[in-house]
């Protein structure tokens, strides 16, 4: 699969003819690490969101990873779903479960065994650098460890695809760049690719990106 992400004159909104997004065309292939820039309230997270089918596609055409969200059916959803990892800004821990269960959350659904799950989990807790926290519940940690915990989430079914809404928006220098560090590593080691919408692109990243640039309603590439 070359292409990971096809839009064609993409519209998005939320009510009928008040478009968020407009007439967008995107492509964005294998192995991509891109960068979504433009100022608050342009529809980074609501294009974000109609990459994982949170927002249906108005008009225009979508694909991603194979499937087409023009025409979204939830068992096509849980599908596509099998090859994101979605890591979003306030987290979205279950914080009646402790840290070592919210990690082995997608591997539950997918229905794999518990001994698979914990060990993935505790491996993903290491490189997260919060093996110590595995029995802790998320509102003893702190923002940046709760962040942490859902980047290993996101990672832990080794996702083909990685959507990042302002995933360091909130945290300390030394959780952003542990989560900057895991990106590189994931894009690495496991080849996927990575769209990460963000108001600040990290200076020392030391890897070959694409910018793109949201403004009143349509992405621009950044050259």
């Amino acid at each position: 699969m070359s292409n990971i992400i096809h839009a064609e004159n993409l519209v998005l909104s939320y009510k009928k003819n008040e478009p968020i997004i407009q007439n967008t065309n995107l492509i964005v292939q294998n192995r991509d690490f891109i960068f979504l820039t433009g100022k608050s309230g342009s529809g980074k997270s609501t294009f974000l969101k109609s990459l994982y089918g949170e927002l249906n596609v108005e008009s225009g055409s979508l694909n991603v990873c194979g499937f087409d969200l023009s025409n979204t059916t939830k068992s096509k959803l849980n599908l596509l779903r099998k090859h994101t990892g979605v890591i979003f800004q306030d987290y979205k821990l279950i914080h009646e479960w402790n840290v070592e269960k919210n990690v082995m959350l997608p591997l539950m659904i997918a229905g794999y065994s518990k001994e698979v799950c914990r060990m993935q989990a505790h491996k993903l807790l290491k490189h997260v650098k919060l093996s110590h926290k595995t029995e802790k519940m998320p509102l003893e940690l702190s923002g940046g460890e709760q962040q942490r915990v859902a980047m290993a989430r996101a990672l832990a079914h080794n996702p083909t695809l990685i959507i990042a809404d302002e995933p360091t928006g909130n945290l300390d220098d030394y959780s952003s760049e542990v989560i900057w560090g895991l990106l590189k590593s994931v894009r690495q080691h496991i080849g996927s690719t990575i769209i990460v919408a963000t108001h600040r692109i990290p200076q020392t990243l030391g890897i070959d990106y694409k910018q793109y640039f949201l403004d009143e309603g349509t992405i621009y590439e950044v050259t």
